[in-house]
């Protein structure tokens, strides 16, 4: 099942994405008479997803032809949410193919942290700081957290997850460059990390290893890789992150990139995951 937050009437509402039409979960309530929440982030805090997308595929998939829809082609999609409690990123996850892990020079994943002052959606423009001539984009595939968790394994992770997204993570590079230890301010300039504009929930995939992300620049490809190349698979990922914090429902873990590529005033940006719709965003150099 997919969701997404669009814009409707001026506000920004939940929605199932079927097929090529749009179905908003308000629309859905008053048909089903349910009383589902109609923002993405209350229905994973009220652990509602897996309610839907079990009527979903029971029931919704007929229903929706008679349901007031918008077709996916005529309407702006937002970011899922805006105030996640943590944004957590992996950086350096992927090989060029299944090497020998050895030769790695650590053991742990180099992990950092967003605000949520950097998030944007899909179409809206990635600012380049005042003076930056080396801003980089990364197209990944980003976790979100369902369930509240602690100290778990990797196959208790499984579990865990409300959905997959699609995700935009920028980094203005010559900060990086001076000290690895600016990480974090390199990475937290407003409009810095971009997401949906789908989610999709992780029972859609048989395997996630399978996943190629794509980053493609001005409808160029300029790196990809897949899922299955990661130095730490998503589940790992959770799991290791779980036993230094409490992990929330909708929290959000990116698990790394194949490559980054600098950006320009006039780029178009995007991320393509196997069977998300492409998250394409455009880029503005701040004067």
């Amino acid at each position: 099942m997919k969701l997404a937050t669009v814009y409707h009437e001026k506000t920004e509402k939940a929605a199932i994405v079927h097929e090529d039409s749009v179905f908003l979960i308000e629309t859905l309530n008053e048909m089903e008479n349910k009383s589902w929440a109609t923002d993405i982030f209350s229905l994973i805090e009220t652990n509602k997803v897996e309610e839907i997308e079990n009527w979903y595929k029971t029931v919704g998939k007929k229903l929706l032809d008679r349901c007031v829809a918008v077709d996916k082609l005529k309407i702006k999609f937002a970011p899922l949410y805006r105030s996640p409690r943590k944004i957590w990123g992996v950086g350096l996850n992927y090989t060029e193919g299944k090497t020998d892990l050895k030769h790695i020079s650590y053991q742990d994943p180099v992990s950092f942290m967003k605000p949520d002052t950097t998030i944007i959606g899909p179409n809206d423009a990635i600012h380049i700081p005042k003076a930056s001539t080396n801003t980089t984009a990364e197209a990944e595939l980003a976790i979100i957290i369902g369930k509240s968790c602690r100290d778990i394994n990797e196959e208790q992770a499984k579990s865990v997850i409300a959905g997959y997204t699609t995700a935009l993570d920028m980094t203005e590079a010559d900060i990086h460059a001076e000290n690895h230890r600016y990480l974090t301010r390199a990475k937290s300039f407003d409009t810095f990390f971009s997401f949906g504009p789908e989610m999709i929930t992780p029972s859609s995939f048989e395997n996630v290893d399978a996943l190629t992300v794509k980053t493609v620049q001005n409808e160029k490809e300029v790196h990809q890789n897949k899922v299955e190349n990661m130095r730490f698979n998503p589940f790992f990922i959770i799991a290791f992150h779980s036993k230094v914090m409490t992990l929330l429902p909708g929290d959000i873990i990116l698990t790394g990139t194949p490559g980054a590529t600098v950006i320009r005033d006039g780029d178009l940006i995007e991320a393509h995951i196997t069977g998300f719709s492409p998250l394409i965003n455009t880029v503005i150099q701040t004067n």
